[in-house]
This record gives C-alpha cells, sequence and structure tokens, in this order.
C-alpha cells in the first residue's frame, strides 16, 4: 500500500496557474503614456518657455523657476493649499468612517440614508458652488429665510470665514464618496469577529476601536491618499464660489495656475506651477504608501 502524507505529488505542468503574458499590459501602458506621460512632458518642456498662448513660444530657460520660486505669492498658495488639506483631512475623515459604519448595516432606513448622503456626489462642482454662493448671501440667503441676525454676515467676504466655508463646501461634496469606501471596508469585515467579541462581552464601541478601526487600516490609507492628494487639484467649486478671494484668502495653488495661464496670459509661469503640483502630488502618495508600509497589505491579517 501506497503511504499518505501531507504532501501533494508534483504535477508535471500547471498551465492554469501560469501568470499573465507581459504583452497583456501593452495597451494600457500605451494609454498611460499616450494621456498622462506625454502631456505631463509637454508641460514640462512649456515651463521652460515663455509664452501668452497666441504667438509662438520662445526659449526662456530657468525663468520661470527662477520667478516661480521667488514670489511670495507662490509659497502663499501652497501654503493655503497644506491648510485645506490638513483641514480637509481632519474634517472629512471622522465623519466618513462614522456614516460608513452606520451605513454598512443591514436595515431599510440606512440603505435610505446612504442614498441621500450619496447625492452630493452627483452634482457638479459649479452647481454647489453657485448653490452655496447664494445660500451664504448676506442679503437675500439664509439670512433672508430664517430671520437669523447671526447668519447675515459676509461670509465669503471676510478672508478666514472664506477659507473655512471653502473647506466645508468640499467636505460636503467630497464626503460621500469616501463614506463608500468605507462602508465598503466595514462589510468586508468578517462577521465572526463580531460574535466572538459580543460573547467576550465587549459593547458597540470596544467593536469599533478593537475591530472595525484594525480591519479598516487600509482603508484609511486609501481613503486618505485620494483625499490629500485631491486637495491639490481643488479649482473649479473654488473659482465658481470666490474666484480666489476675497484678495487672495483662497487662492490655492490649482487657482494660482489657472489665473496665471489665462488671466495673465503667462503659460510658462503656470506650466511651471502645474509641475510643482504634479511632484507634490507624486512625493505626497508614495510618501503615504511609504509611511504606512501596509499598503500592499489585508485588512485581515492584524486582528
Amino acid at each position: 500500500m501506497r503511504e499518505r502524507s501531507g504532501k501533494r505529488p508534483r504535477s508535471a505542468a500547471t498551465p492554469g496557474r501560469a501568470g499573465p503574458h507581459p504583452l497583456t499590459a501593452v495597451p494600457a501602458l500605451a494609454f498611460f503614456s499616450i494621456f498622462a506621460l506625454l502631456p505631463l512632458g509637454g508641460v514640462a518642456a512649456l515651463s521652460l518657455m515663455k509664452w501668452d498662448g497666441i504667438a509662438d513660444p520662445g526659449w526662456a530657460g530657468l525663468a520661470n523657476w527662477t520667478a516661480v520660486l521667488g514670489d511670495p505669492a507662490t509659497y502663499h498658495a501652497l501654503w493655503l493649499s497644506v491648510q485645506v488639506m490638513a483641514a480637509s483631512w481632519l474634517f472629512q475623515t471622522p465623519v466618513s468612517l462614522l456614516l460608513g459604519v452606520l451605513t454598512a448595516g443591514r436595515g431599510r432606513y440606512r440603505a435610505v440614508l446612504g442614498v441621500l448622503y450619496f447625492l452630493p456626489l452627483l452634482l457638479s462642482s459649479a452647481a454647489i458652488a453657485i448653490a452655496f454662493k447664494a445660500l451664504l448671501d448676506p442679503n437675500f440667503g439664509m439670512s433672508r429665510a430664517f430671520g437669523a441676525a447671526w447668519l447675515s454676515q459676509d461670509w465669503l467676504g471676510e478672508p478666514t470665514l472664506a477659507l473655512y466655508v471653502v473647506i466645508f463646501v468640499i467636505g460636503w461634496q467630497f464626503m460621500p464618496f469616501h463614506t463608500l469606501l468605507y462602508q465598503a471596508g466595514v462589510r468586508q469585515i468578517p462577521a465572526q469577529l463580531y460574535e466572538a467579541a459580543q460573547i467576550d462581552g465587549a459593547g458597540p464601541v470596544r467593536q469599533f476601536f478593537h475591530i472595525t478601526l484594525p480591519q479598516l487600516r487600509y482603508t484609511i490609507v486609501t481613503s486618505s491618499t485620494l483625499m490629500l492628494v485631491g486637495s491639490l487639484t481643488y479649482f473649479d467649486l473654488v473659482f465658481v464660489l470666490t474666484g480666489g478671494g476675497p484678495g487672495n484668502a483662497t487662492r490655492f495653488l490649482p487657482l494660482d495656475m489657472y489665473l496665471n495661464g489665462f488671466s495673465n496670459n503667462d503659460m510658462g509661469r503656470a506650466s511651471t506651477l502645474a509641475v510643482l503640483l504634479v511632484v507634490a502630488g507624486l512625493a505626497l502618495s508614495l510618501g503615504l504608501s511609504r509611511f504606512a508600509r501596509f499598503s500592499r497589505g489585508s485588512q485581515q491579517d492584524g486582528v
């Protein structure tokens, strides 16, 4: 008789386990090169040119870079972008996480709430900016509708208030997306973990901090990366809502790039700012992945 062992005999060929052929990545790489790398290379070349968008470009060397890096307005716009990134993360992450946990349940009312929370993401940024601009009008907005004196202040005319209003409106629009990420992450957590915790006497709060949060660590990293890198691209909502004002109080780096290119007719300087945005976004994304140390890990291997 043949002795039984725990090891399976090796088969001569395992065609079903063969990896994908390298040529299958060629279409995706070609698409990425044509629509991402090629335009990026063009923008990098324009950053070394002097061009008003109409006449032929002329060689400028590092003049645009010297002008941009030596302009205090650039650092002011960069500092505002950093403020928006930090404030957006602090505002959106806890609310999105809690809403995601709430809507991950099976109750009918939670499904209805999930649909309602998702509605702002379906609206265009320009429409949201126009609506909030009308609501915050000190003469004809919420102050007239509700008769509250504190609502009649100039929300978009005072620098500090305008910045906080922009952060709030950005969070109102994009929190549904991150809520959806957390909702999907919570639904992937094995129910056996919660059952075992209930048997051990753990309440909802302990289950949240000892099961839900550790299991969502990869989702938190993904959401934070999208949120922080996406903060470097806010343009249309801010442009319609405040136009960068009052003064330069909400003139973030993407808006500064647009105004330099299309208002000041300086495409070389605008291209330089665009390259800076790309470098900042890439460095931020790689830094988050490297700091997290578990960008390739599973959500279920740390409980």
